[in-house]
């Protein structure tokens, strides 16, 4: 099993949401808000001025377990220039040891 953690920025959620919905490959995700601090505050033309003047970037960080195969497929997708998705944040895959429901 791999994790791919996505986070990205939260105008275009709901587009992130829509696209993994749509991926059979991804059996479920989780959301969380989070906040970006760093030089792109600054530098990022696509920034809005609220995010410039708060000093942070609103995104939300997406965690989805995925079969080992699987990984390629849906990064294909999230990398596809015909979605919103595409330049809007960062992904990183770790290898998951151990996963499962709590009894």
């Amino acid at each position: 099993m791999k994790k791919l953690t996505l986070i990205i920025h939260t105008n275009v959620q709901q587009e992130l949401a829509d696209l993994l919905r749509s991926i059979d490959q991804v059996p479920g995700f989780t959301f969380s808000h989070v906040e970006g601090h760093g030089s792109e505050v600054e530098n990022d033309s696509f920034l809005s001025a609220r995010d410039k003047v708060v000093g942070y970037i609103p995104r939300i960080r997406t965690d989805i377990l995925l079969e080992d195969g699987d990984v390629d497929v849906v990064l294909a997708q999230l990398h596809d220039k015909e979605n919103n998705i595409a330049g809007q944040g960062i992904y990183w895959v770790t290898a998951v040891e151990k996963g499962g429901h709590l009894l």
